[in-house]
């Protein structure tokens, strides 16, 4: 039987035990009060960290967006459960004491230094206009948002006209042709099943909703989402998405499609009437109106442009943090260089770019704009060319790209950064 002076022993040496696991956990506390989350070369996956951010908001957890920092780095309070899920998705992470931080953020906010910290509180309710026999193929948009991990749903024109727009706060249009045409596909792919699906799809669609032809339907879908953006949402496009939804509007009440899309003749005055005024980013363009080719109009430069594949870069712009963060958010990157990559519409001719539309990526050899910003009302729309980011030349038919294969992506990047700007708060800027 044990003696007394051995049990208090014993019980002395636990509670020795107990005070000095807690102060460790107050060390340590004390010493990773923050989590920083670099953006620059040293992040093992670029695309996850996204992903990070954004669970970190619907958490109710503030993130700071460190613009030009590192890459737009993103700064959190310590939590276990996320420095947990940093190392569960493979995304680095960095701990920082409540002094180290301080002093980042302090030399951040200098007037002389081209940094900010932009506050990200809430995180968006996103929606993507997708048609129900999408292949796997068919937008990198929902490739990186499954493979970053982010929440979306999916809409399309029914939706769309019965006002569930309001319910969301960022859009993005999966590569689809507003005009009614059909993709333009009918010269290559009119025997094909997924065509001929596609087909099917949307003239129900149509027929349901009251329309008598397809490009009917998308012309007003077009006009909601315009009003959408005005009221204030956030609206991303890539590929063919962009120049047919300005074409879409600027022929709005007129026909533009031949008789092997909706069984009557295209208006030929259709170049004569368009009407520029209600499209958001171009603007004296032409339409092209042979069916049979596969392009749209003269807005896009996949068949005019000379640049090899090897020679294919654009430029991003740089920005001011402080006086343009909002440009300057969406062109967050751990390199100012991103290679190019093809699409049904791949880069913009700089001449038919609306003179208030900003320009963030460019291959100014080749008068090209690949990356484009704008506002419309209390809202804000972006475009970007091409289909991929990873795939220079997507054909129809190919497998997905594997984004494991590309966690790095800086042209993946740029998808991303639109994702995450509606949750930026609004700041003031100083006078």
């Amino acid at each position: 039987m044990e003696n007394r002076v051995t049990i208090t022993f014993r019980f002395k040496k636990h509670i020795f035990v107990s005070f000095l696991i807690v102060f460790l956990l107050i060390i340590q506390s004390a010493q990773a009060i923050y989590l920083l989350i670099p953006m620059d070369e040293k992040q093992k996956n670029h695309l996850k960290s996204y992903g990070i951010a954004y669970w970190a908001l619907t958490k109710g957890t503030e993130v700071k967006w460190l613009l030009n920092y590192r890459g737009g780095s993103f700064l959190v309070q310590y939590a276990p459960d996320i420095e947990n899920e940093c190392l569960i998705r493979g995304v680095s992470v960095e701990k920082l004491a409540d002094g180290q931080a301080n002093n980042m953020l302090t030399e951040i906010a200098r007037d002389d230094v081209n940094q900010d910290a932009v506050s990200l509180q809430k995180a968006p309710k996103i929606a993507v206009y997708s048609p129900p026999n999408k292949q796997p193929w068919d937008d990198a948009v929902t490739l990186v948002l499954s493979y970053a991990e982010i929440k979306y749903d999916v809409i399309y024109d029914e939706e769309i006209l019965n006002g569930k727009l309001s319910d969301y706060d960022w859009l993005h249009l999966h590569h689809e042709d507003f005009t009614g045409q059909f993709g333009k596909f009918y010269a290559a792919y009119q025997h094909m099943p997924w065509y001929q699906e596609d087909v099917r799809i949307n003239k129900a669609m149509a027929e349901k909703l009251g329309f008598m032809k397809v490009s009917e339907m998308k012309s007003l879908v077009t006009r909601k989402i315009q009003e959408f953006v005005a009221n204030g949402g956030f609206l991303f496009a890539m590929c063919a998405a962009t120049d047919t939804y300005d074409i879409a509007r600027s022929a709005e009440n007129l026909d533009l499609c031949e008789s092997i899309f909706d069984g009557d003749p295209a208006d030929p005055e259709v170049n004569k009437k368009i009407d520029f005024n209600k499209t958001m980013a171009f603007q004296n363009f032409t339409i092209e109106r042979d069916p049979y080719k596969y392009e749209f109009s003269n807005i896009d430069v996949s068949t005019s442009r000379k640049v090899q594949r090897e020679e294919d870069y654009f430029y991003l712009f740089e920005f001011s943090a402080k006086w343009d963060p909002v440009p300057c958010m969406l062109c967050q990157n751990h390199t100012n260089m991103i290679k190019g990559f093809m699409g049904q519409t791949t880069a913009y001719n700089k001449d038919f770019i609306k003179p208030n539309v900003l320009v963030m990526g460019e291959n100014k050899a080749a008068n090209e704009a690949r990356y484009i910003h704008g506002e419309l009302g209390k809202g804000f729309w972006t475009f970007y060319g091409g289909h991929d980011p990873e795939d220079y030349r997507h054909f129809v038919g190919d497998p997905p790209t594997d984004l494991s294969l590309h966690p790095n992506s800086p042209g993946y990047r740029l998808i991303l950064n639109n994702v995450l700007f509606p949750a930026a708060k609004k700041k003031k800027h100083k006078t």
